[in-house]
């Protein structure tokens, strides 16, 4: 019989490496999804994994890896800092909405304004949006001890609603032609975000890579990163170390919302270009499966994002070239965080073999 046997500390080569254990496994798992399907599963790996990268229109593909990546990066470091600290935040996907309609309504406020102020004026609503979003679960939870993970979930839905709402009324294009969706801020010169309009490359990867180097620096250099590793690996020696939870929370929460709020700005007056019903695109969802990947470790999460933005493009790929279903990437994606934390259980416990004995 089999058993598990908790081990007397986390083991930490399997930490490092069941990471790039479980992206092998689903690329197994995943070709025998794509075989039962009816396609090539060695066909479907390489057009999702090579071809984005070495393939025929790899130059074109390669700067979008940064495109994609960036807003999983930058959502991913904000609920990282959460996670490690014992914090939950599951709602960043509405974090991200209401960024971009704050955002996006800030700059159409003063439209066809070409002021230099306009679009730094715009990122301050972008992250002050996500801010409050993020605070609502916050406070909640400081004053009334509800559940974080329940409340930001939930709040998801509400901006689903008011993304609906807000496309369809107050930020509705009034020479749309009745279609619903705001004005198309990509083209609007002030507003866009765009570093390298030829590249697709836009502010939000500047600022993804900002993210990274400051979370580094807090987490391996500030006090405030030692209290939210403590707390999350330590909690009753971080009460009496003097850690302030209610502190910790409004951090954590407030800085993940801000950072998603970020993203949603980014790609709003960048790749997306306007606001719309099909806005939301799951990247506040996506974003949890990235800061696990890269063990909630700024610099995994860099790698995890680029990974996970790999399977967006290669999935694009995949689904015009091989006619692969929509879901089964979606499934595949899905895959990559199920194997992930049935892998990580080996980190804390090993496996043992054992004969039951005769009665």
């Amino acid at each position: 019989m089999l058993r598990l046997e908790k081990r007397p500390q986390p083991s930490r080569a399997l930490s490092l490496s069941t990471p790039l254990i479980a992206v092998v496994v689903t690329m197994i798992a995943g070709g025998l999804l794509f075989a039962a399907l009816g396609k090539n599963p060695f066909e479907a790996i390489r057009t999702i994994f090579w071809d984005p990268l070495f393939g025929e229109y790899a130059f074109y593909y390669r700067p979008q890896l940064l495109v994609k990546g960036a807003p999983l990066i930058l959502i991913a470091i904000g609920l990282s800092l959460g996670f490690r600290a014992g914090i939950w935040n599951i709602g960043a996907e509405g974090q991200y909405i209401i960024g971009a309609l704050c955002g996006a309504g800030a700059g159409l406020a003063f439209y066809p304004s070409d002021s230099v102020f306009l679009f730094p004026f715009m990122v301050i609503a972008g992250a002050l949006g996500g801010w409050a979003w993020g605070m609502i679960p916050a406070l909640l939870k400081v004053k009334f001890g509800t559940n974080e993970i329940l409340v930001s979930l939930m709040l998801v839905y509400v901006a689903d609603q008011l993304l609906a709402k807000m496309s369809l009324g107050l930020l509705k294009n009034p020479e749309g032609f009745g279609f619903p969706g705001s004005r198309n801020i990509a083209d609007w010169e002030s507003a866009t975000s765009w570093i390298a309009a030829d590249y697709g490359l836009h502010w939000g990867v500047a600022a993804a890579m900002i993210a990274v180097i400051l979370a580094y620096i807090l987490l391996n250099k500030h006090i405030l990163g030692f209290n939210i590793r403590l707390s999350g690996e330590a909690p009753r020696a971080a009460r009496f170390a003097g850690v302030n939870p209610t502190r910790l929370i409004l951090f954590c929460l407030g800085t993940s919302g801000a950072l998603a709020g970020l993203a949603g700005l980014f790609e709003v007056s960048g790749p997306s270009g306007q606001v719309n019903i099909d806005f939301a695109a799951g990247y506040g969802f996506t974003a949890i499966i990235v800061a696990f990947l890269g063990r909630l470790h700024p610099v995994g999460i860099l790698l995890a994002g680029l990974l996970m933005a790999l399977t967006y493009i290669g999935g694009d790929i995949a689904e015009s070239q091989l006619q692969l279903p929509a879901a089964a990437i979606q499934v595949f994606q899905g895959m990559l965080l199920f194997f992930l934390l049935a892998l990580d259980l080996l980190t804390n416990y090993r496996v043992k073999f054992a004969i039951q004995g005769a009665a």
